[in-house]
């Protein structure tokens, strides 16, 4: 019989009522057998370790000492962030249950002029790749020659670009790839899969779909090559497959994406819905992803759909800044692409960007940013990688990972089954993706197993509440019929439910709520965690009948015993869900609530947030005797407590106006968008401008001082003396600079500039976001705020004293 067990002060179980509404019965057959998948299509590299771990590949997923894998990617570019920053930023990534980090070689940043490649400071991939070793992360290092990530020329150097043919096998032109290929392969000497290191792929070019002599499969073949001679022997070779990919099928496997919105496009109003939003069962690409270059007809990927499996790489967490179009993305607009590519195979979720960054500053000043001077087909700004990632460019932990992080953890715990799902059709399906109206979701099922994957949210689009809903999915040993009465689904909603989950041996029938995690919680026995569906009561369909409970707060449920042990599922509220954090502490998986980011290093735990706050977290299991200078601990029911005062005050920042703004220039369209064009260098002189002149002391016990920014405009640019800091397009969003950096002088004065925003300029704002002209008023350039943020971190110990 099912039982309620304490975990916080007050746990209740409770029955909700089932909503009103008309039954809308959603049926899928999910009966049919599915061919076992085949294996020895792709030509691999080495896939066993000295160890004798492996890593394979075969038509469906991935396998990872002979099991099915599902891992998440996430992208950092090292030489787009400070040495110093890498192991922190790294540790970071893997508490948000990122198995995987993913860095462009973007050449440029190391051999911006002919001669030696510098892989010194933060240009040093081999340091990068052991910290993220050291941090428990695989690592795919995507080679290039041609990168795109918005540089300059795709990162191919000015001086290559300048004197021959480019991203074709010319004679020339190979030989120095052939050269910086050799550098990579030496940077990463023993650190591959095979040498027992974390590099377990590589990605050859970028957005490629060239077609003619030297050009195609050719070059793909012949860059893959070199990408051996160097030495670069490993399990994965990829390509990017959309856009009509061109590549030698067998060779390489391609990887695919989608994004919220297109901040490449010329549109200066809302774009229509997203087929990022809507579950794919014929193609595996997602709409238009950026390609610079165009090509007619299917490429390679589509039809190498039945031989390789659908592996992600760059499934937008966030999006880059475009001068012409500013888009904004929320929490939601990212996450709730998750269910649906998942729910549309998905077998590798991998992020671009997960981790923001800046762009390195070129010789004599120049920028290695993409824009439309350098022939570019976009203007970014200069330095600025922000991407509005999860991860901000001095780690700044945004929204929008406390709700990406469930899904992560979900993958980490119960994505081996799911890998070995195939997708599932319903019924009925929408006509398109702007048919708002149909229910969206998909079922992946392997026997009488499977998840459901539902979407309800479209970025921009108001979608219907779908009224009175029950699923009927057919499986082999019968029909899932679920929830056991009729709800109605809000808008917004996505989720991803299980049908016949094992928890432990103790069979689950279906719940109407997401799984989240697994853990041993010692004597309490087996955890399975859950999370809610907002508005939808969670059930637990077990032996003994469904059990309702309530979201309102953490409850847990024991459902039945494995070898002698208890199994319980433990549902947490959508607040405490947020704060949630999945950590191997102690020796063991532990829950970590805390608003502030929390990770593991130097064997302790590790906390960093704002000084000005008390920084907290609740752990369960407990940690055996925590300790660390000023810790407040206390038991509260299973969850121990964990608390630091807040340590200092709000440093003072003397803001003062510096230089009104002038009229700006009018916004010229052209380049080869033929669209709104980055305003030249002398039309900076109408900005206006503001110095702020930072305390002496800065902040002594700070880890890191973020200087915010809020202000209204076109283009904010930040200097210390002529040196640009950082530079940052207005959408809305509050513009952060982590200063220990730059090594300021104490007390020295810093000079912002805000070159008008004209109303006129066509240029896409969301509406939100975007200012209100009163009547006459033809430009604004306002400095709204100006504060300097402190941050602490704090490291907790634990066992003997």
């Amino acid at each position: 019989m099912a039982r309620i067990l304490p975990l916080g002060a007050a746990l209740l179980l409770t029955a909700l009522g089932a909503a009103a509404g008309a039954d809308t019965l959603l049926k899928l057959d999910a009966r049919a057998p599915v061919p076992a998948p085949q294996t020895g299509y792709l030509k691999l590299g080495t896939t066993r370790t000295p160890q004798g771990h492996t890593l394979a590949v075969n038509s469906r997923y991935l396998l990872r000492d002979g099991q099915p894998w599902l891992p998440v990617m996430g992208e950092y570019h090292y030489s787009r962030a400070p040495a110093s920053q890498w192991d922190t930023e790294l540790r970071l990534m893997k508490a948000a249950g990122i198995d995987i980090v993913a860095s462009y070689v973007f050449w440029n940043h190391h051999q911006e002029r002919p001669g030696a490649i510098d892989w010194k400071g933060n240009r040093d991939l081999r340091r990068f790749v052991q910290l993220a070793q050291a941090a428990g992360l695989q690592v795919v290092v995507r080679l290039g020659p041609w990168a795109h990530g918005e540089s300059r020329h795709g990162g191919i150097p000015d001086w290559v670009v300048d004197a021959m043919p480019t991203r074709s096998n010319d004679a020339e032109y190979m030989a120095h790839v052939e050269r910086l290929y050799a550098g990579i392969g030496a940077q990463l000497k023993g650190l591959l899969w095979k040498d027992g290191g974390p590099v377990i792929g590589v990605q050859i070019e970028n957005e490629y779909n060239l077609r003619g002599p030297g050009r195609g499969e050719d070059h793909i073949r012949a860059l893959k090559a070199l990408a051996l001679k160097a030495g670069l022997d490993v399990p994965l070779y990829t390509v990017t497959g959309w856009d009509g990919a061109a590549y030698p099928s067998g060779e390489v496997t391609p990887v695919f994406g989608g994004y919220p919105d297109e901040p490449w496009a010329t549109s200066t109003t809302e774009l229509a819905p997203k087929e990022t939003y809507a579950f794919r069962f014929d193609t595996r690409v997602s709409g238009d992803l950026g390609a610079q270059t165009r090509a007619r007809g299917a490429g390679t990927a589509e039809t190498d759909k039945d031989k390789v499996p659908f592996l992600g790489a760059e499934y937008g967490a966030g999006l880059p800044a475009m001068y012409r179009r500013r888009t904004r993305v929320s929490p939601d607009d990212v996450a709730s692409m998750l269910p649906v590519q998942l729910g549309s195979g998905v077998n590798l979720l991998g992020y671009y960007m997960f981790h923001g960054g800046r762009n390195p500053v070129g010789a004599a000043g120049r920028g290695l940013e993409e824009s439309s001077l350098s022939g570019g087909y976009n203007d970014t700004p200069r330095i600025s990688y922000d991407f509005q990632a999860p991860l901000g460019p001095d780690g700044q932990q945004r929204e929008v990972l406390t709700r990406l992080r469930p899904f992560h953890y979900l993958l980490h715990d119960y994505g081996g089954p799911l890998a070995a799902m195939t997708v599932r059709r319903p019924e009925q399906v929408p006509a398109s993706p702007a048919d708002l109206q149909m229910p969206r979701w998909s079922v992946r099922a392997s026997g009488d197993r499977g998840f459901l994957f539902f979407n309800n949210h479209v970025r921009q689009h108001a979608m219907p509440v779908q009224a009175g809903v029950r699923f009927e999915v057919a499986l082999p040993g019968g029909t899932v019929t679920l929830p056991s009465q009729p709800v109605d689904i809000p808008s917004g909603a996505y989720f991803v439910w299980p049908l016949n989950l094992d928890l432990d041996g103790v069979p689950l029938r279906y719940a109407t709520a997401q799984p989240v995690a697994r853990l041993d919680a010692g004597a309490l026995g087996i955890v399975h965690v859950f999370a809610p569906t907002p508005g939808i009561a969670a059930e637990f369909a077990l032996a003994d009948g469904v059990r309702t409970m309530s979201s309102e707060g953490a409850q847990m449920l024991a459902i039945g015993k494995s070898k002698g042990r208890p199994v319980n599922v433990l549902l947490l509220s959508t607040e405490e869900l947020a704060r949630l954090q999945v950590l191997d502490v102690a020796g063991q998986r532990r829950l970590v609530f805390s608003e502030q980011q929390a990770w593991v290093a130097d064997g302790k735990l590790q906390l960093r947030g704002l000084a000005t706050q008390p920084l907290r977290a609740a752990v369960f299991p407990p940690l055996p005797k925590p300790r660390a200078a000023g810790l407040l601990t206390r038991q509260d029911g299973a969850l121990q407590r964990l608390e630091f005062k807040a340590d200092a005050s709000e440093p003072s920042l003397r803001v003062t106006a510096a230089r009104p703004a002038g009229k700006a220039p009018p916004v010229l369209k052209g380049g080869p968008a033929g669209a709104a064009l980055q305003p030249a260098p002398e039309a900076f002189g109408s900005a206006a401008t503001w110095s702020l002149q930072l305390p002496r002391p800065l902040a002594p016990r700070a880890e890191d001082v973020l200087l915010e920014l809020d202000f209204v405009g076109d283009i904010g640019r930040l200097f210390a003396g002529s040196r640009m800091l950082d530079d940052w397009y207005y959408n809305g969003q509050r513009w952060q600079v982590g200063l220990r950096q730059f090594d300021l002088a104490p007390g020295q004065t810093l000079s912002l500039s805000v070159l008008p925003l004209q109303a006129d300029a066509p240029i896409y704002i969301d509406a939100a976001h975007r200012p209100a002209f009163a009547e006459g008023q033809t430009q604004v350039a306002e400095l709204r705020g100006a504060r300097l943020l402190p941050l602490r971190r704090v490291a907790i110990a634990w066992g003997r004293r």
